[in-house]
């Protein structure tokens, strides 16, 4: 009994230890990929045990800003940072891109209409010029479609979010107009319609007051089975969201070589133009070696088993001419 007891504390104690010695990386960022990274970081445990991720979707400007305030192991974004924050960084970030998503139209309209809108329509939308669903534009966009005589209510973000990014990054390439009075970015100083907090708050917003309609992501979309609407591209065809689509709008991008790039309104007759990639965001010089190395083996195992778990998630693997790539940048990686 004596001896059994002994084995028992002894074993309580060993796995005691084991979890305290568990080393834990810090990542905040982005929200969009959450559910990837998510899932990600639970399968990762059974490769490697001995490491933890400990990730904070806080948004994209959220893991900008505790990436160069040092807080964090690594970031995630799904805008790229910018010149002036890169130059306030304490070391040289990598952008490590992971996978691409698509940012779709929802509404509130009787019936629920298969809508199809190009960049005039939807920047005079949320413009606040196009009030009414019956208007003349979005009338000749949908012939057969008996649009309402009804005020058009335009939600909007009111958090700063990458998915945000994404649809202004979209509305700048579509509207010159949009470009000067806005721009592009996580937070903007909308033009008009009502804030909500999160994809869910949109949703919830757009599905509680008839003619509503605002952005979410495709997974928030297929999800809660939301109406969506199918965006003229760039070649002048109407493409719902879609994995294929967001997969045809990624290889049409020519990506630079620091990665950071724009898959708005990309040439292809099957892209589909209001599609965004996100990053993992790590210092090139590593200050704790051991969690340096640590995170390399992730990035490996992300960027190759990982990248096949994302079609199941509403997300766009990278093409393997870029993964390959991304590889090959992971190992500058010192620690």
């Amino acid at each position: 009994m004596t001896f059994t007891w002994l084995c028992l504390t002894g074993c309580l104690l060993a796995a005691r230890c084991g979890a305290l010695g568990q080393m834990l990386i810090n990542g905040a960022g982005a929200t969009f990929p959450n559910p990837l990274y998510s899932r990600w970081f639970a399968e990762y445990a059974k490769v490697d045990p001995s490491v933890r991720f400990n990730y904070t979707a806080i948004g994209s400007g959220g893991g900008q800003k505790q990436m160069l305030e040092q807080t964090v192991d690594f970031g995630a974004s799904d805008s790229p940072m910018s010149e002036a924050n890169l130059a306030r960084a304490p070391g040289r970030i990598l952008h490590i891109p992971t996978v691409a998503g698509a940012v779709a139209l929802t509404y509130n309209l009787p019936g629920s209409p298969r809508l199809r809108l190009d960049g005039a329509a939807v920047a005079g939308i949320f413009l606040g010029q196009i009030t009414q669903w019956n208007d003349g534009l979005l009338s000749a966009l949908n012939p057969g479609v008996r649009l309402p005589r009804s005020d058009i209510v335009v939600v909007h973000r009111s958090d700063g979010s990458g998915t945000s990014y994404i649809f202004t990054d979209y509305l700048s390439s579509a509207s010159k107009e949009w470009e000067r009075r806005v721009g592009r970015n996580t937070s903007v100083k909308w033009p008009t319609g009502l804030g909500a907090l999160g994809n869910e708050g949109v949703s919830g917003q757009v599905k509680q007051l008839p003619g509503a309609i605002g952005y979410v992501e495709l997974a928030y979309v297929r999800e809660n089975k939301l109406p969506f609407a199918e965006i003229k591209n760039a070649a002048g065809f109407f493409v719902a969201p879609s994995l294929e689509s967001v997969t045809e709008a990624m290889a049409a991008v020519k990506v630079p070589e620091d990665f950071r790039f724009s898959m708005a309104n990309p040439p292809g007759q099957r892209a589909y133009p209001i599609s965004g990639a996100t990053w993992l965001l790590v210092y090139e010089r590593q200050r704790n070696p051991a969690k340096g190395r640590k995170l390399v083996e992730f990035l490996n195992w992300a960027s190759t088993q990982g990248e096949a778990m994302a079609p199941a998630l509403d997300y766009a693997p990278l093409p393997e001419t870029l993964r390959g790539r991304v590889l090959e940048r992971i190992k500058t990686i010192r620690y």
